[in-house]
């Protein structure tokens, strides 16, 4: 991978597992080309994402039968070209059923991404994840500040992944919190006061509070917000109705359990649905007005990856190609399939062609590039949203109505290189283990992008017609949060301090 620690790791990792190499060839199917750079770096605590737990534990356990696995190399190897052009084109609904990693095939890096973090049977959501809960909601005013919270949020890690290597010990746990389970259930609370406020400014009383969650996660944030709204305003409870739409069969049943295990969820069962299925494949008109929440969900939208030619400014997009060896190979096609050429048309229009762009656009850039030694003949590739704009799609089709709610990163430290790039990460004895690329073993790296909100609230407006805003974490919690619930006794307060590069969109 990126150091001989990680190699080191992946070889302990995957001891019994069969071969599976990843290497990387850049292709543009007549032109490749080779790029250096190799970093291993760790998570920041109080900014970018999902974090994850840093702690170490000496404890080892088996993990299947999948060994030697290695990142795919900067060095370009071999010519894969008539493997490339004898393996059949897939995408990830034709592998949803499929039991095992396909091989001798090709795809899209977008379905490749889509694959590996959802495909029911070896996807990252389906079977890697475990989402934190520290146990009863910390109590901040009877902290004596940030650090303090730090400590006792690491012991909390501590004791809750101990409890889980009582019953299932594991070196490869993804472990990870939201700021939902965090500052339970103050955030909660504060995304119920808005619901609540706007509701009775536009729909109140002639519809109901329909509210449409996807992925849920726990069912945290949905218990907080019915606890709410129940105790704070029963009228507004009474015409309440809860649907999370979750793609993951075991983080459904883990939403479901929550309701029944919690007195207070057991309250809310004839205000909920549970629905087990993609967005994507949403197909019921909702003509009802409706408030649609996603936090933390565009991150995990797959992505296309396009590289330009550095002459003509011609995009190319990445197809990957599996070998029967299990590596991976890059390839870059002039052809755009529509979904990519779409998204460019659709782009281009929103912003009027002002968005940022992986190759110099100005005649100096330009002169200073064409003279660099050993300069490529392709830019660095640029992430492009493709999964988020036919998000927005299902919004405008099926949910005319809605007003959407949503929070992400708008910036992630450690990226892969390129523009938008996301950081691919996975956690080994409760370390994270960061790579460099995307091409990685299905299943057991998280592949997390940034979002653009300036591009992404102009596309979400040309597709939905509809009005939205744009601020930052701090700035939402500022306006909808009771601040001293969150406050230490130094006056710092996690919930503004914390998730400095989370930005929040909603329909006005």
């Amino acid at each position: 991978m990126d150091s001989q620690l990680v190699n080191q790791l992946f070889r302990q990792l995957f001891r019994h597992h069969p071969a599976c190499q990843s290497q990387k060839h850049l292709r543009h199917l007549a032109t490749a080309t080779a790029h250096n750079g190799h970093r291993v770096q760790q998570y920041h605590r109080r900014q970018q994402r999902r974090p994850y737990s840093s702690q170490r534990r000496g404890a080892s356990s088996p993990v299947g039968d999948e060994s030697q696995w290695q990142q795919r190399t900067k060095i370009l190897n071999q010519d894969m070209t008539e493997e490339y052009k004898r393996a059949p084109m897939v995408t990830a609904a034709e592998l949803w059923g499929r039991k095992q990693r396909p091989r001798r095939v090709k795809m899209l890096l977008r379905d490749f991404i889509e694959d590996s973090l959802y495909n029911p049977n070896y996807g990252y959501f389906s079977k890697q994840v475990t989402i934190f809960t520290p146990g009863e909601p910390f109590d901040f005013p009877n902290l004596r500040d940030e650090t303090e919270f730090q400590n006792v949020l690491s012991q909390r890690y501590v004791d809750f992944e101990d409890k889980l290597d009582e019953v299932a010990p594991s070196d490869t746990r993804q472990l990870w919190y939201t700021p939902t389970e965090l500052f339970r259930p103050y955030y909660g609370e504060a995304i119920a006061r808005y619901l609540v406020a706007n509701y009775k400014l536009t729909t109140y009383p002639y519809h109901d509070l329909i509210i449409y969650e996807m992925g849920a996660g726990r069912g945290t944030l949905m218990l907080n917000i019915l606890d709410y709204i129940r105790d704070m305003d029963p009228d507004v409870y009474a015409r309440t109705q809860y649907k999370v739409i979750e793609i993951s069969d075991s983080l459904a049943k883990v939403q479901n359990s929550t309701l029944m295990r919690s007195a207070a969820g057991r309250g809310h069962l004839n205000k909920v649905e549970i629905i087990n299925q993609s967005i994507f494949d949403w197909t019921q008109p909702v003509p009802s007005p409706c408030f649609f929440l996603a936090f933390e969900v565009f991150d995990n939208f797959a992505h296309d990856a396009i590289r330009y030619d550095l002459a003509t400014e011609t995009p190319m997009q990445a197809v990957v190609l599996i070998s029967e060896s299990n590596d991976f190979f890059e390839f870059y096609s002039p052809v755009l399939d529509p979904v990519a050429a779409r998204y460019f048309r659709v782009r281009d229009a929103a912003t009027g062609g002002r968005y940022k762009v992986p190759y110099p656009t100005t005649k100096l850039g330009k002169w200073v590039s064409s003279i660099r030694p050993l300069r490529s003949t392709m830019s660095e590739p640029e992430y492009i949203p493709t999964r988020l704009m036919q998000f927005f799609d299902v919004l405008s089709k099926y949910f005319p109505a809605h007003r959407l709610l949503t929070s992400d990163f708008h910036s992630l430290p450690d990226a892969v290189p390129g523009v938008n790039a996301p950081i691919v990460q996975t956690r080994y004895q409760r370390r994270p283990v960061p790579v460099t690329t995307p091409l990685v073993h299905q299943g057991y790296f998280d592949i997390m992008f940034p979002t653009d909100f300036r591009v992404s609230e102009l596309v979400y407006q040309a597709i939905t017609g509809k009005l939205s805003r744009v601020m930052s974490h701090e700035e939402f919690m500022r306006s909808w949060a009771y601040l001293e619930e969150t406050e230490t006794q130094s006056g710092e307060n996690p919930l503004l301090k914390w998730y400095k590069n989370a930005s929040v969109m909603y329909t006005v």
